[in-house]
């Protein structure tokens, strides 16, 4: 299944059943009365957020979505039925915006982002009120019923966010999928040719406390990508919600007398993209020490500042101090326990799901 982060569809809730306008017929009741029962009430338009789904391709395949319509009111007090409740599953990390009245300037209507979150999107119409509900003394057999109310439609653009606490950042083949593949159960295509990445890809890695750690390896960056070029710009936006990003440099690519240098082409498209995205903090690495010959790699250890790290994905050397480093920081970034109205701690959300 391809990977959609963005798509416009239309959602129309149900419309309100009309009421009955019956009047009793019976021979025990000469004169009759008000028997119309209520119309139903139309469904509501419900999205959820799910664990299950990954892409917004579905609603690439189909763009129009329909709530039922209640059913309308009868005669002997019959109410008619309400409509069945549409509820639509997004992946976790959703934004539903509200595109109706201006394509240009949506409005943000819900960032559904911890799993089994709910918005009503479109409630359904209220059913119209029968007859029996108009009797009064002077008019004993009210002919008036209402009708139901009118559905509610809008025109929605989906926007998918992946969520994860690290983001992986580098050029392509610096070895960002190698390295995840490395530390969680997730297993991204590798091979030795740029772009192999085209998705952002999820692993998690827990600890000896059953803690989770959710990274995603974004797609590799060129230079140019905040204005368009190579993959970037379409993939940019997946680190905006990361609480930090290790920024990988492959160590064939680094100067081994200013070895720093070497990230600050990709710093600088984050900066043009968005300024909030470049002050996370960073956690830099060269990667692929186990290719490099002894005295390119002594270089770059002397020259390399001293908060920059070296391993090797591929064997393994210096992993195990990278992920003490980013627990680190997802401990010191970590957000307060947020609480319920009632006082109790929310739990935190099931962001990717088994890896």
């Amino acid at each position: 299944m391809r990977f959609v982060d963005e798509a416009s569809i239309i959602v129309r809730s149900g419309k309100g059943g009309n009421g009955s306008a019956s009047l009793k017929r019976a021979k025990n009741l000469p004169k009759g009365g008000p028997d119309g029962g209520d119309g139903g009430k139309g469904g509501d338009v419900i999205f959820r957020a799910s664990n299950r789904l990954l892409t917004l391709y579905d609603f690439r395949v189909r763009s129009m979505f329909e709530a039922e319509n209640g059913v309308n009111g009868k005669g002997q007090d019959k109410y008619g039925r309400n409509g069945e409740d549409l509820v639509i599953e997004v992946p976790v990390g959703t934004m539903l915006w509200d595109m109706t009245e201006d394509e240009d300037e949506p409005v943000l209507l819900a960032d559904l982002a911890r799993a089994d979150q709910e918005f009503v999107v479109c409630p359904g119409g209220i059913g119209g009120r029968g007859n029996l509900h108009f009797k009064t003394s002077t008019n004993r057999a009210p002919k008036y019923a209402e009708p139901g109310k009118p559905a509610t439609e809008k025109r929605l653009m989906l926007r998918l966010k992946v969520l994860a606490d690290a983001g992986l950042l580098g050029l392509p083949n610096a070895g960002k999928s190698t390295f995840l593949s490395a530390v969680s159960a997730a297993r991204p295509k590798i091979a030795a040719y740029p772009f192999t990445t085209l998705v952002p890809n999820l692993g998690v890695v827990e600890d000896q406390n059953s803690r989770r750690l959710v990274i995603a390896d974004i797609p590799g960056l060129i230079e140019g990508a905040s204005q368009g070029a190579g993959l970037g710009y379409q993939f940019l936006k997946h680190v905006e919600r990361t609480r930090f990003l290790v920024h990988i440099l492959s160590g064939e690519d680094a100067d081994p007398e200013n070895p720093e240098a070497g990230y600050a082409m990709l710093n600088e498209e984050l900066r043009a993209f968005d300024a909030d995205l470049a002050a996370k903090p960073q956690i830099r690495v060269i990667n692929k020490i186990d290719v490099l010959d002894p005295e390119r790699l002594a270089a770059l250890r002397k020259n390399a500042p001293g908060d920059i790290l070296f391993v090797s994905a591929l064997t393994g050397e210096g992993l195990d101090k990278l992920l003490a480093e980013m627990w680190a920081r997802f401990d010191a970034l970590s957000p307060a326990a947020e609480l319920n109205e009632d006082g109790s701690e929310i739990e935190a959300p099931d962001w990717a799901g088994e890896s």
